[in-house]
Formats: structure tokens, sequence, C-alpha cells
């Protein structure tokens, strides 16, 4: 008798320890660049969308895509929310990974002061314009672009481009080191509300909805852990529709996560880091899917770069994006 009611407690704990094991969340690490088009992330971690899908999710932010690129090549990261331009850039270089779905839409902008006497882009011409790193996704953008086919300037010869960091952009035009900035929020709403500046090119009023922020995952996540990044697409589809059920929805968790603090403007009126927020979702929203339109933008990126010299063979959007695991989460 003795020996069958152990036998049983042995069957009941290994039950037990199986049925944990089964239901034992998967663990997964995403990085992510720190920029407030990438809310949905945050999103999808603090409200638990993750969980719900049986994921433990470790995010990881990073300043730059080449400090993921690092991450990810020594299999440190499974999968990432970045630029369109580094995933290409990567894939010619021989790091083969995937675009999987969208995050984000427009947050790019040109300012300039109000007193600059600056109009449009075709203005900056002999000026000096503030840019980020030469070869940078938003780099291939305000070269290939903005400055290319907007303004008709040559990049190399017209405009003198010089590098600062995005969080001194704005202070750069204001004190007039510079007669322009190519920026993106939450900085350039940061620098409207102070009163000094003006925009000079929405990229969102000039291709509405236009992609950046993407999420991406090498090749060996894809083959490995489908399942889970399945679960993880599902849980940033929650992310961006809450996100866009009312103009406020997570207003106060981008806030916190972003540290954006007051401002007073240049008449001594005091605006709360949320209304910063506000002011930036003019030009900036959260999307999901990635569709022809996309796909197409992408595509005139990868010209863009090919062109400037910074990718030395040409590629096709679709050797780089794949949507069959989106419209698998999505169906």
């Amino acid at each position: 008798m003795k020996k069958i009611i152990t036998k049983l407690l042995v069957l009941l704990t290994l039950s037990i320890f199986l049925s944990s094991v089964t239901h034992a969340d998967e663990q997964l690490k995403i990085g992510w660049v720190y920029a407030m088009a990438n809310a949905p992330i945050l999103i999808a971690k603090q409200k638990g969308y993750f969980k719900e899908q049986g994921l433990n999710v470790e995010i990881i932010k990073y300043n730059s895509g080449p400090l993921i690129r690092r991450a990810i090549t020594a299999n440190e990261l499974d999968l990432a929310y970045i630029g369109a331009p580094p995933v290409y850039h990567w894939y010619a270089n021989g790091l083969k990974s995937r675009i999987l779905a969208k995050v984000n839409y427009g947050q790019a902008a040109v300012i300039a002061r109000k007193d600059s006497g600056i109009k449009d882009m075709k203005d900056f011409k002999g000026k000096r314009f503030a840019g980020v790193r030469n070869g940078s996704g938003m780099d291939v953008l305000l070269r290939g672009y903005v400055l290319g086919e907007i303004a008709k300037l040559d990049p190399e010869k017209d405009v003198d481009i010089i590098t600062i960091s995005s969080s001194n952009m704005d202070p750069a035009v204001e004190e007039k080191i510079v007669a322009g900035a190519f920026i993106w929020e939450p900085f350039t709403s940061r620098s409207l509300m102070r009163g000094n500046t003006k925009v000079i090119l929405d990229m969102n009023q000039k291709i509405p909805k236009y992609p950046w922020y993407i999420i991406m995952a090498p090749e060996n996540t894809i083959l490995n852990k489908r399942p889970a990044i399945l679960k993880v697409l599902i849980a940033h589809k929650k992310a961006v529709d809450f996100l866009n059920s009312s103009p406020t929805a997570g207003n106060e968790i981008i806030a916190k996560s972003f540290k954006l603090g007051k401002i007073t403007d240049n008449k001594g009126n005091i605006h709360s880091a949320i209304s910063i927020i506000s002011e930036a979702r003019k030009r900036l929203g959260w999307e999901h899917k990635l569709d022809k339109k996309d796909i197409a933008f992408i595509q005139r990126l990868m010209n863009y770069s090919y062109e400037l010299g910074i990718m030395k063979t040409r590629l096709n959007a679709t050797d780089i994006v794949d949507t069959s695991l989106m419209k698998e989460a999505y169906k």
C-alpha cells in the first residue's frame, strides 16, 4: 500500500512539474531604439500584452542602430524595433534578417528659427544644417529625399551638414549655431512650444503615413521561434490599437518613459510633458500593418542608399520584407 501511495505521489509531482514547464512563459529579448515613435513596445510591456500571450519579454533600449546590430550578431537579441534602413544596410553586409511589421509613421521634420527668413528647403543653400551620423537611416532620408528631391540641392556641395545629437539639435537652431535641423519627435515639439522656431517641412505631410520604425528579426529567430514571433506581433497590434483608441491613450506612459519635463516658452507660459506629446502626435502616429505603399517607400530608401554610395549593391524590398508572419498573426 505504501509503495502504491509513493508511486502516486511521484506521478502527481511529475505531473505538476510538467504542467508548470508546459505553461511557463517563453523568454524573449527585444531591443528597441530609444525613440518616442517606438512607444508600442513600452505599451505592450507595461500593459501586460506580451504576458497575455505567454511571453516573458525583456525589452532593452539602445541609443543607436549599430549597438543593436552588435547585440544581434552576438545572439543577445531575438527581435528589434528599429528603423528600416539599418536592416537593409546590414542585409547588404551579410546580416540576413527580415522586416516583419510596421511600428509608426511620421515623426521627422525640418525646423528653422522664425526670424531666419527661411521659407522653404531651397533657402538652406549655402547654410549650415544639423543632421545625424552620415550613412544612418535619417541621414539617407535627409540627403536622398529632403535635400535631393524636395530642395533640389546637392547635399555634398550646397549645404554644410554637421552631425549633432538629436537632443541638441533644437538648441543649436534656437541659438543660431545652425540655420536648420532635420529633427524628430519629441524634440520638434519641444522646440516649437518654446516659441522661437517653425516647421519648414513636415515629412508626414509630404509622404502621409510613411513607415519608419519597424519590427525586424534575424533569420535564426524566424526559423527557431516563429510561434513566439506571432505572439509578439499580436501583442504589438494590441499596443498600437490602444495608442490609437484616443488622442491621449498612452501619453502618461510615454511622458514617464522618456522623462519629459515642463517647458517654459518665450512668453513665460509653462507647458506640461503631456502637452508636448499631444503636439508631437500631430506629426507622429502608429500602425502595425505593412502595406504596398510602405514597401514601396522602403524600396525608395534602399535606392537612395545605393545612389548615395552607402550601399554597394542594389537590393529589392522583397528580399528584406516578409509579411507572411504579419498576415498569419493578424488573420
